[in-house]
């Protein structure tokens, strides 16, 4: 399994070519792609969304929220906040997500870096 934010799904149902969307290839071929629900929120609420993305938004695998989720997500953003680094709400439960199922994940966001360096989210 591997995770995709929205930026990365974003990137790939505008059709562009970048690493990210070619590991977005890869993961729709081996079925194996999954989406924290805030991605799902994320790419239902863009005013102008692509047909083709909408169509699909419906079929992905989406993670399980576990015990403890919100609180983890919360810590995780303060660990980060009180370091004077970015970590929006969003960006936050999108990284916990992916940390408690330990799946790794695919963005083109540089935001997550901070949470993968602090607090053990794996970058695709």
């Amino acid at each position: 399994m591997i995770a995709a934010d929205t930026s990365a799904l974003s990137s790939y149902f505008k059709g562009e070519r970048n690493r990210e969307t070619d590991l977005l290839d890869d993961a729709f071929r081996a079925g194996a792609l999954v989406v924290p629900p805030v991605v799902v929120t994320e790419l239902l609420s863009d005013p102008l969304p692509r047909k083709e993305m909408l169509e699909t938004v419906g079929e992905f695998i989406q993670l399980t929220v576990v015990d403890g989720y919100w609180n983890r997500a919360g810590k995780a953003r303060r660990l980060l906040t009180q370091k004077r680094l970015k970590a929006k709400t969003a960006d936050a439960l999108i990284a916990q997500s992916c940390i408690d199922h330990d799946v790794a994940l695919i963005t083109r966001d540089t935001d997550f870096r901070h949470f993968a360096k602090h607090c053990g989210l794996k970058l695709a």
